[in-house]
């Protein structure tokens, strides 16, 4: 498809892959997971070949899932700082559920919730990573008790809960906020799409003269 003359980059290519290995690795492990989580859940293991195969690559997906969400850190962490603008956001609430963008406080490059998702994500994936390496068997059973085990996976179940809803609410808001996922998928949005949706973010693109420019980025 042909990007717009006056399109604005807003995500680069390597950040959209960096994106996309990390949700391919979520999806993975969350299917993986759930078909070790509870025997009506079993025939999922058939994606991975079955039972076995799915206990052996599951850690080692969560590995790379962890790898890919530092990497989404280095690039993002600064523009995920909190500041007076998500406070504001937070209490237009309401609009921003109505999608009514009109009686939405302007923001920069992310809100308060897409702000939310990063950081939770930032607690939960290590919560995962760790409580999932006193569990895995092969390589660590020995160095953990029964009872650490036991309260390691009651962890590890508890923070992947959390990290699906977080998942589910990060996707239904790209979905409900028309072209957000273009954005992720061919790296650009429109002038008229930054100014209803981040129009601070689009203010300091055309203070320090970056959007006239933009659509030469990769």
């Amino acid at each position: 498809m042909t990007r717009p003359k006056n399109a604005i980059i807003r995500y680069t290519l390597p950040n959209r892959i960096n994106h996309w290995i990390t949700a391919i690795c979520f999806v993975l492990l969350v299917l993986s997971g759930l078909s070790m989580f509870h025997p009506m859940l079993f025939f999922l293991s058939g994606l991975f070949g079955g039972g076995q195969w799915t206990r052996a690559v599951h850690p080692w997906i969560g590995v790379v899932l962890l790898l890919s969400y530092l990497g989404l850190i280095v690039q993002f962490w600064r523009e995920n700082l909190l500041n007076r603008d998500d406070a504001a956001w937070m209490k237009s609430i309401g609009p921003v559920i109505a999608n009514d963008e009109e009686h939405t406080p302007p923001v920069g490059r992310n809100n308060a919730g897409q702000k939310l998702v990063f950081w939770s994500m930032t607690l939960l994936i290590p919560v995962l990573f760790f409580s999932g390496l006193a569990i895995w068997e092969v390589y660590f059973g020995a160095a953990t008790s029964i009872p650490v085990q036991r309260a390691a996976a009651l962890i590890h179940s508890l923070a992947a809960l959390a990290a699906i809803i977080v998942w589910i609410v990060h996707v239904y808001a790209a979905i409900w906020v028309r072209h957000s996922v273009r954005a992720m998928t061919q790296g650009y949005v429109t002038p008229g799409w930054a100014w209803r949706h981040h129009r601070k973010w689009l203010l300091e693109l055309a203070q320090h003269g970056k959007t006239d420019d933009s659509r030469k980025r990769t």
